[in-house]
This record gives C-alpha cells, sequence and structure tokens, in this order.
C-alpha cells in the first residue's frame, strides 16, 4: 500500500488532490508547459513522469492505465501520439521545473513546471567507467605489451650493437694503421 505523503493535501482532502494533479496533468500534456506554485509542480512531476513511461510502452493496456488518471481523451491521444515519440530515447526526467519568483497576490512561490522535448545528447563515459573498463581489455592485451616491451629492449641492443661496431671499427682502423706505418716504410 503506497504511504501518503507528509503534510497537509492539495487542495484538502486527498480525491480532491488526485482530481486537482489529474487536471494539471491533463494541462501540462496538452499545453506542454504550465505556470503553477511550486508545490504543485513538485507533486505533479512524478505523477506525470510515470505517465509519460506508460505513454513510452504505447500498448493498449498502458493507454487504460493512463485512462484512469487522465480522463481526458484527446489529451491522452496526444500523449500518446505527439510526446511518446519525442522522449523514446530519454531514459528520464521528463519535466523541468523552473522557479520563476513569488505571485503577486499571496507572495506563493510559482514555478514553470514543462515537458523537456528536446533530442537527447548522449554524456560520453567518464574517466572512472573507461578506467574500470580500461584494465580488462589490456589482461587480453598482453602479447601487446610484450612487443613493446621487446621493441623497447631493441634499441638498447642496437645500441650496444652500434658500440661494439664502432669498437671494431677502432680497432680496425687501429690494425690499419700499423700496416699503413709498415707499408710505408717498406716504400
Amino acid at each position: 500500500m503506497p504511504k501518503p505523503t507528509k503534510g497537509p493535501r492539495l487542495g484538502g482532502g486527498p480525491a480532491h488532490e488526485r482530481l486537482l494533479l489529474a487536471n494539471l496533468a491533463t494541462a501540462l500534456f496538452t499545453h506542454k508547459r504550465i505556470t503553477t506554485t511550486e508545490t504543485k509542480a513538485k507533486r505533479l512531476r512524478p505523477l506525470a513522469e510515470r505517465l509519460i513511461t506508460f505513454a513510452k510502452r504505447g500498448d493498449l493496456h498502458a493507454r487504460r492505465r493512463v485512462m484512469t488518471v487522465i480522463r481526458d481523451k484527446s489529451a491522452v491521444h496526444e500523449l500518446f501520439t505527439e510526446i511518446a515519440p519525442l522522449v523514446a530515447e530519454r531514459e528520464g526526467g521528463y519535466t523541468r521545473i523552473t522557479k520563476i519568483g513569488n505571485r503577486k497576490g499571496d507572495n506563493a512561490p510559482m514555478a514553470v513546471i514543462e515537458l523537456v522535448l528536446e533530442p537527447v545528447n548522449p554524456k560520453p563515459k567518464s574517466a572512472k567507467k573507461s578506467a574500470a573498463a580500461a584494465p580488462a581489455p589490456a589482461a587480453e592485451e598482453a602479447p601487446a605489451d610484450e612487443t613493446v616491451e621487446e621493441t623497447a629492449e631493441a634499441p638498447a641492443e642496437d645500441a650496444a650493437a652500434d658500440e661494439t661496431a664502432a669498437d671494431e671499427t677502432s680497432t680496425d682502423e687501429a690494425t690499419d694503421a700499423p700496416a699503413d706505418e709498415s707499408a710505408e716504410e717498406t716504400k
């Protein structure tokens, strides 16, 4: 059984609150944005998002579940045919509440609640998730790491070979020098 929310009900009794929220949801789906008090907007958000989730399913049972809350068939039709396809890729957060200041008459805090119908821009994977995913493929790429190590050792071996070659040439020059001297002496 759902736990009732704390504090006074909107409009007095639970039945009146249910009807008030249903009418606000109908107005939201019809006009795509409404201005109301912050409290009503905050209470409307979970109801509206649940109804949009039903509309995304799009089957007959979901339509009948929405019709138990919203009695206006044209609003339900608009929800299922126009709003649901626009938010099909979105995984949640179908509504946005923006505070707009206080009402002039009774100083009640006012807010605009609107449907978020912009296309979704997928966020890039965070560094933590990609770092956690990186060690698993790195273990599979162990042979590639060995080739990197071999190439790292290869320049060292090449340097050693170059030094040996340099020593041989200097030795050859040293042996060539006495031969040249001896050749000059024989002339």
